[in-house]
């Protein structure tokens, strides 16, 4: 399968209501660490703050559109750094594909190395990591595509329900 082209950009006021589903879907809460809605009027302040630089947030999203045609783009997920650190140079990374039709094609591999040549070219960051769920296999996959190993394992770490589940630490190292 050709890579699908993908773009990375900023949120955009029509962004809002895709945020919206997305930020209050509580099936993604669990991998976000969120327990309550966010309200449009916060989501919207957000979009309008997305313009200040990294350094004084210390996080970055990043809307994904993937090409459908020449003159047609179409956004289908987010793609996040948070934990932004620049003493120690890394970031967590978080991706969402929204819309379940439209996992497993491809477009997170895209839009996550991408997002790796901007962190490690750009930004200059020594490490990326990201935090996943035992059982979260599709992005478990994902990430170990990229290059990212796991080095860590928290036991009885993600509330679910009733239960407790592990996370698994991921880390990708800059060798470049």
């Amino acid at each position: 399968m050709a890579e699908s082209v993908i773009i990375l950009r900023a949120p955009e006021p029509e962004d809002l209501e895709l945020l919206y589903l997305w930020e209050n879907d509580p099936e993604i809460w669990q991998v976000s660490n969120t327990i309550t809605p966010f309200s449009k009027y916060i989501l919207r302040q957000y979009i309008e703050n997305s313009h200040l630089d990294i350094y004084q947030t210390r996080q970055l999203r990043l809307m994904i559109d993937v090409r459908e045609n020449k003159s047609t783009l179409k956004t289908i997920g987010t793609i996040d750094l948070f934990d932004f650190d620049p003493y120690h140079h890394r970031a967590g990374v978080g991706v969402l594909i929204g819309d379940k039709t439209n996992r497993n094609k491809g477009y997170a591999t895209t839009a996550l190395k991408q997002l790796i040549d901007y962190c490690f070219g750009t930004l200059q960051l020594h490490q990326l990591y990201c935090n996943i769920t035992v059982g979260n296999d599709d992005s478990l996959r994902l990430f170990e595509k990229c290059g990212f190993v796991i080095t860590g394992r928290k036991t009885d770490w993600i509330r679910q329900g009733s239960t407790y589940a592990e996370e698994l630490l991921l880390q990708l190292i800059n060798k470049r």
